[in-house]
């Protein structure tokens, strides 16, 4: 199948390029941007006149729930909803039941994934056997079954060795170690950033020197290692220097940050929201600015969705007695426009932190609208108004802050390997 993409502005972050042209794909990948070779002709034609045509966004770290915890979300229904929402690839955190630490567990979500014809998922291994953060798990079987990645989530590694041993483990099988540092002794009973707001809502704080410190101590344990790693959710002003410090010292860091610790702060709170319990929690508005800024200049390579749908229940208790966690696939588009238009950085470095770099951190091709590069797009109308209602959130997971909320920017198309995966009713 042969496709001509016509009419839109496209912007590639890898070259730069950001006007109106032709996208011609064929065989699931880019064929030519521009005027086509002489001769050619399309089979199906696209006119994405009023859209914006970029890579697709990719997320680091969605919890897909299946296998274990279907009554929250399947493989099938997630991989819909990110197509949906412009996703083209996401990674299954390992958190399902049983744990991704066997390779039977990753040939399960693939199959499944495939079958669900949506977004592209792919599979973070666990560090440690059932993340329970003693015994290492079988990483270069891990690897043999296709894993991407290798992380314990906020599972904490109690014991230093351990954490140690796990790293120079994961670098011999040459797999990059996503880690959500945090200080477990800091941080146990925390529910919120510690601060003038828990201390106002009686609730646990968790400081932000928990993150601050776990990411030096990281960083030493990662050089010794020579390990590859990935710092997630990063939360706290000060966790970005250390890494960029690192980086340019030559160590294999990279860094992401949750798209809700951009947009909201602990001022959010004050109603006791659940959908507003996070791990790690929002922050004060001197952090959300730092974490901005550091998206703008590169300091922090991407931002990641952080996709955690949950059922009702989850959320239907007390603040402290809920499950952390935003269903945010829906909605990542509108909020990212947000962020451009409150001038927290312009919008070809908001599509490269959301599909270039993420492509960039897994090693894998992706992300750039250039001939030869896989055909993963999303089309999308930034003007479009919407409302985000139960009914109209693709996601099993309506646990959102967005929930009812009028926002701009809608995915009208998204192309997975040169295939229609999701396009919106009476659109191109």
């Amino acid at each position: 199948m042969r496709w001509r993409i016509h009419g839109g502005r496209v912007i590639d972050p890898a070259s730069g390029y950001d006007g109106n042209a032709e996208v011609w794909v064929e065989d699931g990948l880019i064929l030519a941007v521009g005027r086509a070779p002489r001769g050619l002709k399309a089979d199906q034609s696209i006119d994405a006149r009023g859209l914006i045509v970029s890579p697709g966004f990719v997320d680091l770290g969605s919890h897909l729930r299946e296998p274990g915890f279907e009554r929250k979300a399947s493989i099938a229904s997630e991989a819909r909803a990110a197509a949906a929402g412009g996703f083209t690839t996401v990674c299954c955190t390992p958190d399902t039941s049983p744990v991704i630490d066997n390779p039977t567990v990753v040939e399960h979500i693939t199959q499944s994934a495939a079958a669900a014809g949506g977004a592209q998922v792919l599979c973070l291994g666990a560090l440690t056997v059932g993340l329970a953060g003693e015994v290492l798990a079988e990483m270069h079987a891990l690897k043999r079954a296709g894993v991407v990645g290798i992380t314990n989530l906020e599972r904490a590694i109690k014991d230093t060795a351990v954490l140690k041993h796990a790293l120079a483990y994961a670098a011999s099988a040459e797999l990059t170690v996503f880690l959500r540092s945090e200080d477990y002794w800091l941080s146990r009973d925390g529910l919120v950033h510690e601060g003038p707001v828990s201390t106002r809502l009686g609730l646990n704080g968790i400081p932000a020197a928990a993150e601050v410190i776990a990411v030096y101590r990281d960083l030493i344990l990662v050089a010794a290692a020579g390990a590859r790693a990935h710092f997630c959710k990063l939360s706290a002003a000060d966790s970005i220097k250390p890494i960029a410090q690192a980086r340019a010292r030559g160590l294999p860091v990279s860094a992401d940050v949750s798209l809700a610790n951009l947009c909201f702060t602990e001022d959010n709170l004050g109603n006791f929201d659940p959908n507003f319990h996070l791990r790690p929690p929002l922050r004060a508005s001197s952090d959300r600015k730092a974490l901005r800024q550091g998206i703008k200049t590169g300091a922090i390579d991407a931002i990641s969705a952080s996709h955690e749908p949950h059922d009702a229940d989850a959320k239907a208790a007390p603040f402290g007695l809920t499950e952390p966690g935003i269903s945010s696939v829906d909605t990542f588009l509108p909020a990212l426009l947000s962020l451009v238009a409150a001038g927290a950085f312009d919008l070809p470095t908001a599509i490269a932190a959301a599909s270039l770099r993420p492509h960039r951190i897994l090693g894998r091709a992706g992300g750039e609208i250039t001939p030869g590069a896989p055909a993963d797009l999303c089309l999308f109308d930034p003007t479009r108004c919407w409302q985000a209602t139960v009914a109209e959130l693709a996601s099993a997971g309506k646990n959102t802050p967005y929930l009812d909320a009028h926002l701009t920017g809608k995915v009208v198309l998204t192309m997975v390997g040169g295939q229609v995966v999701h396009r919106l009713a009476g659109s191109v």
